[in-house]
């Protein structure tokens, strides 16, 4: 498995986003990603960076990596006078950030125009190996059904451009707004997979085959299914826990198809209900269970998530920190509940604050 984080750069005095992902690159000394597709590169908006891990096979292997990756970036940022922050939407934003370099992003600004020009959004996307394809699509339809979920639990953007828009994720209300969003289509072969990517591509509702923003998909470069249904991560131990739930869902589905065990079948009304719900109430509402088409607590999918994927989690010596890390959501809150108290405390300034200590683990560690 792996993890590729995206981060914001903000101004500490300000709280609105600045242009300064190269400038911190330089200072990280790296502006592109290793042989591998580790470390840290630009994304979309010059006021982005992003990080990613190489593979890891345990989760102690993978929260080195990732504290490692931020404490780089984050102390890159400093010495610019910047706040490295985990959030899935920027707190405070005139808008106007430019694209960064790159033929591919120039593509993707002219494409869409003005529906890019204030996208500042960050996720956080976990990659879990397969053994080919083919396996890679019959995977992902089934754990279609507990993408809402991961989302409820990842909820980290109630704040953008200086509003509370009342959704724990806006993030995901910003995606919907492309081609190829939302949960994933069911394919019955990669092939039919292939298709519909490069149908969309012809149809010009994507630049190219890397593109497309389902909330799920097998990976058009790497050996890997890749989940990116999750908001940025708040913290280390939040990106960690959807690795872990990530790989869970993965092995249960491997092991399902080796059985035999039929597909779930998954309304697609109610699947996309179970997206929103999870969007607009994290975990502090009801959910939609995609499969019993019923409005539940989300602490009941949460519940129900843990059970499907128990003999995974016992497979790989998963299980005690799993539940660690969720009983730790359920002090907490999720990332919006976090944002959420400290607006109340003392507005964007307050957000970006907690924002910044939260995303350094060595931030976390001191206080």
């Amino acid at each position: 498995m792996g993890v590729e984080e995206e981060f914001l750069l903000t101004d500490p005095t300000t709280a609105r986003t600045v242009p300064g992902a190269q400038a911190v690159l330089r200072r990280a000394h790296q502006e592109a990603p290793t042989a591998d597709g580790s470390g840290c590169k630009a994304e979309f908006l010059a006021s982005q960076v992003e990080s990613a891990t190489a593979v890891c096979t345990t989760l102690d292997e993978l929260r080195d990596r990732l504290t490692a990756d931020r404490a780089r970036l984050a102390d890159a940022a400093r010495e610019e006078g910047l706040y490295l922050l985990s959030s899935g939407t920027a707190v405070l934003s005139d808008g106007r950030t430019p694209v960064a370099g790159g033929e591919r992003f120039r593509r993707i600004s002219e494409l869409f125009a003005d529906v890019v020009d204030d996208y500042e959004v960050c996720g956080c996307h976990v990659h879990v190996g397969v053994p080919d394809r083919e396996t890679a699509v019959a995977v992902v339809n089934r754990v279609r059904p507990w993408l809402p979920t991961l989302l409820a639990l990842s909820a980290n953007s109630p704040i953008s451009h200086g509003r509370d828009h009342g959704y724990a994720s806006w993030r995901m209300m910003e995606q919907r707004r492309f081609p190829a969003s939302g949960m994933p289509p069911r394919f019955p072969d990669a092939a039919a997979y292939d298709a519909e990517v490069e149908r969309l591509v012809t149809y010009g509702a994507l630049v190219d085959d890397r593109m497309s923003f389902w909330l799920m998909r097998p990976s058009p470069w790497l050996p890997t299914v890749e989940f990116r249904v999750a908001d940025a991560a708040a913290t280390v131990d939040d990106a960690v826990l959807q690795a872990a739930l990530g790989r869970a869902l993965v092995r249960r589905a491997l092991a399902d198809l080796e059985a035999g065990v039929p597909e779930p079948e998954l309304d697609d009304r109610a699947a996309t209900a179970a997206v929103w719900a999870a969007a607009r109430y994290g975990l502090a509402g009801e959910g939609v269970d995609p499969l019993t088409r019923a409005r539940v607590p989300a602490a009941d999918l949460v519940g129900a998530l843990l059970r499907h994927v128990g003999p995974a989690l016992e497979e790989t010596g998963d299980t005690a920190t799993v539940r660690r890390l969720l009983a730790a959501v359920r002090r907490d809150g999720t990332g919006a509940d976090r944002q959420r108290r400290a607006w109340a405390r003392g507005g964007p300034l307050a957000v970006v604050e907690l924002l910044a200590e939260l995303t350094d683990a060595r931030e976390r560690e001191e206080t």
